[in-house]
């Protein structure tokens, strides 16, 4: 989960809720540039996190704090595996797509497991490119896409954005193209525009933990499960 903390308390993003800001995103993009199989594809950033469980996990930190997800522990390769077998109950584009960000976000782990499933992984990528009639090219382009709309729903939910009015890149596009996110006279753009309307509004569901400790793991769930909900919008405008 993402954890931000608050002057009154903690801010708790589900990572799976995180990933449907990320869908969010995709289908604002401006459907003359969209990658192939777009509904396939928003479904695969979508649920790209359903690994994550908040509610089973262990989610203190040894000073009883709410974990953020860069403390957590490395996953297992028996539970990555799952995770992909998983999604191709959704088709091969999803799992697909699922397996490249995957094998993404674990690359130089130090584990000789992962390393294994990472060769696996790539293996079964190039079978299902292969399936679908497409190159590996193509499906770069597509996952490039997926981690760019993941990649900004992350600066969103970090609360990331630069102040005094400073760029942040984003990630390359499917194209190639860099991009970039600044707020300006309260106002948040991406530059350059690449959205299918002027002015577009997403937003993600955050709970609230107003207990800034906890004596143990138990407890903390209690707390997110009973936690009060809310929406956190941001409008992004055209400049």
């Amino acid at each position: 989960m993402i954890v931000n903390m608050k002057s009154d308390g903690w801010e708790i993003i589900y990572h799976r809720a995180h990933a449907l800001l990320a869908a969010q995103i995709a289908a604002h993009w401006n459907q003359t540039k969209s990658p192939q199989r777009i509904t396939d594809t928003i479904a695969a950033i979508s649920h790209h996190d359903d690994l994550e469980k908040e509610w089973e996990k262990n989610q203190l930190t040894e000073a009883g704090a709410p974990k953020d997800f860069t403390q957590e522990e490395e996953t297992t390769a028996e539970k990555l595996t799952k995770h992909i077998e998983e999604a191709l109950y959704r088709g091969r584009w999803v799992a697909l797509l699922t397996s490249m960000h995957t094998c993404f976000l674990h690359q130089g782990s130090d584990s000789n497991d992962i390393v294994r499933f990472i060769k696996e992984q790539e293996k079964l990528q190039k079978q299902w490119c292969k399936e679908l009639g497409i190159s590996q090219e193509e499906a770069q382009s597509s996952y490039d896409f997926m981690k760019w709309c993941d990649r900004l729903s992350l600066i969103l939910c970090q609360n990331k954005i630069p102040s005094n009015q400073r760029k942040l890149e984003i990630n390359d596009s499917p194209n190639g193209e860099k991009h970039y996110i600044l707020e300006s006279h309260n106002s948040i753009t991406v530059i350059p525009w690449c959205f299918d309307k002027d002015k577009i509004k997403i937003y993600v569901e955050t709970s609230f933990l107003s207990q800034i400790e906890f004596k143990d793991n138990d407890e903390i769930i209690k707390a997110l499960q009973d936690a009060p909900r809310q929406y956190k919008e941001w409008i992004l405008q055209k400049q």
